[in-house]
């Protein structure tokens, strides 16, 4: 597929109108009925930086969502990972909570432990998953650092192979994390290397998940992944051939975003969207089961910890205050992990911070 092809898909698109000084919201649960076709932008890594940047800044100003393609991850990694994963999630859940995630929320969380969208779900969302860090030895001064230290993984013997397929898929993707930095840097008119001092000991986690057959009810409010918007920078997504993610561009309708091959889908998450000052669209997204078990593979590329993110001056006009407060990457995450993990404040031995409970 070349550069400037776009992928059809059943929506329409629109402006986000999220400048309120709040990242975006949820539109009404009525507003979820089948629209008209929306195209989302294919970025090529195989065309020239200048190029693909081009394409890449048009998406994030209008949709926050992009496919890409040509990105260079072997097919043969992409189906081991994904082979990995299974074998994974079929174990018994003993096996499983043998690597439950622990302070740092490293390891496995079980079905229906997260709730993405707190407001709407009356229960947890229909998946169970497991985080894997940068790995960092436990005896580093970084370790110190919540999210840090060693990941947990399951026995080479029980499944023999799993860490070190894993391991070169999360080495692969983020690879292609740090080339989309440049492309961002150039689209944005910062130059290609801005953003790389803020990366220099990156957060990144890749979560594979598992969604169970249940189907989706959102009278009932039941969702496979309640509407919200990624915390960190991007997230690079892989998926298995079950549709299910949909996106709201325009507040008020929800848009299938479907799998294609050969390709990731990208979006952009709510530290682009403050330095940018709401330029760059954090874009809220769900996955609603239509009655099929589901495998994904995000890929959450992040920020140092420390790295303060806040409006930048080239996205401030003169004597406009900034949309949102200043934080640290790392605080943000921590807030959203409290407020839709039921048990990361228990793994961490801390309290939900007021308001987030």
């Amino acid at each position: 597929m070349g550069l400037l092809q776009s992928a059809s898909l059943s929506g329409q698109a629109g402006a986000d109108g999220n400048h309120d000084g709040k990242l975006a919201s949820a539109p009404p649960v009525a507003a979820s009925q089948a629209a008209t076709a929306l195209a989302v932008p294919v970025v090529s890594l195989a065309a020239s930086e200048e190029e693909a940047a081009a394409v890449l800044h048009q998406a994030c100003l209008e949709h926050g969502f992009f496919y890409l393609c040509d990105h260079g991850i072997p097919e043969e990694l992409i189906a081991d990972t994904f082979k990995q994963q299974r074998a994974f999630f079929e174990l018994c859940i003993e096996q499983k909570l043998a690597v439950a995630a622990d302070s740092n929320y490293r390891g496995y969380t079980p079905m229906a432990e997260e709730t993405l969208d707190p407001g709407r779900s009356r229960r947890g969302d229909t998946h169970e998953g497991l985080y894997f860090g940068r790995e960092v030895a436990a005896d580093s001064p970084e370790a110190q650092l919540p999210l840090h230290g060693p990941n947990q993984w399951p026995a080479e013997e029980l499944l023999p192979g799993y860490r070190a397929t894993t391991e070169a898929y999360q080495a692969a993707v983020a690879q292609l994390g740090f080339r989309l930095l440049r492309l961002l840097g150039i689209g944005l008119g910062l130059g290609a290397d801005y953003f790389q001092p803020f990366f220099t000991h990156p957060m990144y986690f890749l979560r594979p998940l598992h969604y169970s057959a249940e189907r989706s009810d959102e009278a009932a409010g039941l969702f496979a992944a309640g509407a919200h918007s990624d915390y960190g920078m991007l997230t690079l997504l892989c998926t298995d051939d079950v549709p299910g993610l949909q996106i709201c561009t325009d507040g008020a309708t929800w848009r299938p975003v479907p799998p294609l091959p050969g390709h990731l889908i990208v979006n952009l998450g709510d530290m682009l969207c403050r330095w940018t000052n709401g330029k760059y669209k954090s874009t809220v997204h769900r996955v609603i089961n239509s009655g099929r078990e589901r495998f994904s593979l995000p890929f959450f590329f992040e920020p140092n910890f420390d790295a303060r993110v806040e409006a930048l001056p080239q996205f401030l006009k003169a004597g406009q205050p900034p949309l949102f407060p200043p934080t640290t990457a790392g605080q943000h995450l921590l807030d959203k992990y409290h407020s839709t993990h039921a048990g990361y404040g228990q793994a961490a031995g801390t309290e939900a911070p007021a308001g987030e409970a």
